[in-house]
């Protein structure tokens, strides 16, 4: 609950502060990092594309280190089996030959777990985050455990036209609260680079907050407020990824085969909260909506045959919803 000015000015000051320190060791991605932190600071779940090579592994590694929380990562391979994530009941022998069977925790028992290159393995592995990342609990069984709390799964996948990718299910996509592009850095960011991973003193992150002060920012920004103007554009945005709406794009009813769901606007607004939090305002506007809808509706939409034979990215149809909002205004 916001109690005073004073404590949404120390919230954006302990946002600014984990910036910094990502800051020490990521160069530039100054976008990747503010939606990333926007996609925790909320309690959902992130999907990182881009080609191999980016840092999206040392990006994530070093949100983990400004935390200070437990980092897990689980390398997606093609031959990774479910209970290689989740964990199995394993045999334990007693001192008398008698058996039992324990609990032996998979490596998504962390508080941020990284799920690395996920679209490399095959569509049954994928499929056993699926609980963990909606429940937030793992059954394996008839026994069902809690995961830690704070929970997050921060994924990385190449692009689908790299070798030996398994495209994730439309079901898996809508949990995951974002997915952000992870661009190619510029000449200069490119040296600087080069100079910090090539010399002696290595740079880290040193902890900015850790898990009390992120859920007491996640519960505070629950009470920024949302005017029905607000909303009303939200829903009006979100309406226009659907083919068969009335004043949907050309774009979007020649190449998108469905909509967002109701989870693209729940994304819509709850970033769009910590997005105005960060910036010390107690509401949120229509600017707000904007710059958070590519990453929270680009993986929510599902391009047709002739969307994907074409080469189409759902950002451009993202940008002509968004042009039309603004001129049904």
């Amino acid at each position: 609950m916001i109690e005073s000015k004073e404590q949404v000015e120390r919230w954006q000051a302990a946002l600014a502060e984990v910036r910094t320190q990502i800051g020490k060791v990521i160069v530039g991605q100054t976008e990747v990092v503010e939606q990333l932190l926007w996609c925790i600071f909320t309690g959902g779940h992130a999907l990182l594309e881009g080609i191999p090579g980016l840092g999206k592994t040392m990006l994530v590694r070093t949100v983990a280190d400004a935390l200070s929380l437990e980092f897990s990562r689980i390398q997606f391979t093609p031959d990774l089996m479910p209970a290689d994530i989740t964990g199995t009941n394993v045999i334990q022998f007693g001192a008398r030959g008698e058996t039992s069977y324990q609990f032996q925790r998979g490596p998504i028992f962390g508080n941020l777990v990284l799920a690395d290159e996920i679209n490399r393995a095959t569509p049954k592995t994928q499929s056993a985050l699926l609980e963990a990342m909606q429940e937030k609990t793992v059954t394996i069984g008839s026994e069902t455990h809690r995961l830690p709390r704070p929970f997050f799964v921060l994924a990385t996948q190449n692009p689908l036209e790299s070798e030996g990718t398994y495209p994730l299910p439309e079901a898996q996509l809508d949990r995951f609260q974002l997915k952000i592009n992870v661009t190619y850095p510029t000449p200069d960011e490119l040296k600087e680079i080069v100079r910090r991973t090539t010399s002696s003193a290595v740079p880290q992150a040193e902890k900015a907050a850790d898990a009390a002060v992120l859920e007491e920012i996640r519960e505070g920004a629950k009470d920024i407020l949302v005017a029905d103007e607000v909303l009303d554009y939200a829903v009006r945005l979100l309406m226009l990824s659907h083919p068969a709406e009335a004043g949907a794009p050309a774009s979007v009813r020649r190449y998108a085969a469905f909509g967002s769901g109701p989870r693209g606007l729940q994304s819509l607004i709850t970033v769009g909260k910590i997005r105005a939090l960060s910036e010390g305002r107690l509401h949120v506007s229509a600017g707000d909506i904007r710059q958070v809808a590519f990453p929270a509706l680009r993986h929510r939409i599902l391009l047709n045959f002739e969307g994907q034979a074409s080469g189409i990215s759902t950002d451009a149809l993202i940008g002509d919803m968004l042009a039309a909002a603004d001129g049904s205004r």
